[in-house]
């Protein structure tokens, strides 16, 4: 994948003394002392990542960290006050109101987190009002328009108004907004955090869903951390205008930066971000094919199992034998365990932590794991993901 965005070394001082401010940060002042000795705000400080092409990437952190005001610099609504802000290797902190305005008119997208409507437009118009500032005839305006109303679930609302819509309603039309014209990128600022918790998820899934198909390279600001790992690609966790750490929803909850980060993650349903590779053991024992119910059952009870998983002469899982039907077997003096033996629940390696809960909780075993020719390679049960969910492993 190519660099699509670029943000390197970038300083945002507030204030009609930003070069002294800049100077005190040099000297190792703080954001704190510069704004009571000089009253000039730091707002960012030494920001420097890239963003890849196709990308999700998630400006994340509580009120203050400096999050909208960086993606107001990435869009160049803030100018920098040093550093730079590259899109396509183009340097858009320098350009001018012109080259901005194409820029914005054929790169970029804004979604805010109030909509931004004009009430006294229809749902379609509103949708066509970004081509209509690039002065797209009508006709061809208003097609795009309604595609992308119907990409977000609204073709049947282009003739009603702002008004007669639901709060999720009307952020689909700022979605739809974004989407016809078309932009490389779109910079989404806390774009769901007005909506309510069902609302939000729907929203989620609408807009991981569009990238599927869609594959734009996407800045989502927010300060729900839960949001972050489930849509970003990468997260960039930020406090007091700086970041903290860079990384993917995985790296960020099992290996945190430093004592903010680990705090800041440390309440997130791990499972949400963590694959059954992360936590699968070996099984203590398993079974092979023409071994006897005599044999499973001691191999059971010698490990403290209440099941074993039967693999043949190639490793391969044939099936799972519960303890108390092989003691059946045993007790009827039958050997061959082919008719007690059970359909396991399966999962691959990059299966979520998620998936593999649900399972366990409908069948109240572990699971097995297995790759893609059905070699059994592990399996995960409760214990391990209670071990990880609170922290341990």
């Amino acid at each position: 994948m190519s660099v699509k965005i670029e943000v390197k070394d970038v300083v945002k001082i507030f204030g009609d003394k930003p070069e002294l401010a800049i100077k005190m940060l040099k000297e190792g002042h703080s954001k704190k002392e510069i704004l009571k000795e000089i009253d000039q705000t730091v707002a960012l400080q030494d920001i420097s990542f890239e963003v890849e092409e196709g990308e999700i990437f998630i400006l994340m952190g509580l009120s203050g960290s400096g999050k909208s005001t960086l993606i107001r610099c990435i869009n160049s609504l803030v100018k920098p006050t040093s550093g730079s802000v590259s899109i396509d290797g183009k340097r858009i902190d320098v350009m001018d109101r012109k080259q901005l305005r194409e820029i914005r008119g054929k790169k970029t997208a804004m979604v805010f987190q109030h909509f931004a409507l004009y009430p006294n437009r229809t749902v379609l118009d509103n949708a066509a009002f970004g081509l209509e500032l690039r002065g797209t005839p009508e006709d061809e305006r208003y097609k795009k328009a309604e595609e992308a109303l119907e990409r977000v679930g609204l073709a049947g609302w282009k003739d009603r108004f702002p008004t007669e819509l639901s709060g999720g309603m009307k952020q689909r039309v700022g979605l739809a907004r974004a989407l016809a014209v078309d932009p490389e990128i779109l910079l989404m600022d806390e774009p769901f955090s007005a909506l309510d918790p069902l609302i939000r998820n729907e929203m989620q899934e609408e807009l991981l869903a569009l990238q599927r198909e869609m594959k734009k390279t996407i800045i989502f600001v927010t300060h729900d951390l839960d949001e972050g790992l489930r849509l970003g690609d990468r997260i960039a966790i930020m406090r007091d205008g700086r970041i903290e750490q860079i990384g993917d929803g995985r790296d960020i909850v099992t290996q945190p930066a430093n004592e903010y980060v680990e705090h800041f993650v440390e309440k997130v349903n791990r499972t949400s971000v963590l694959s059954v590779e992360d936590v699968m053991i070996t099984p203590r024992d398993v079974l092979r094919e023409g071994e006897s119910s005599w044999t499973a059952v001691k191999k059971m009870q010698r490990n403290d199992m209440n099941y074993i998983f039967v693999i043949n002469k190639n490793n391969k899982l044939i099936g799972m034998l519960m303890l108390e039907d092989a003691m059946e077997l045993v007790d009827e003096n039958e050997k061959n365990i082919k008719k007690a033996l059970k359909k396991p629940e399966i999962l691959e390696p990059s299966a979520s932590l998620e998936e593999a809960s649900s399972k366990i909780l409908s069948t109240g075993i572990g699971v097995a794991v297995v790759d893609e020719e059905r070699h059994l390679i592990g399996e995960v049960s409760w214990k391990e993901i209670m071990e990880i969910m609170g922290g341990s492993r």
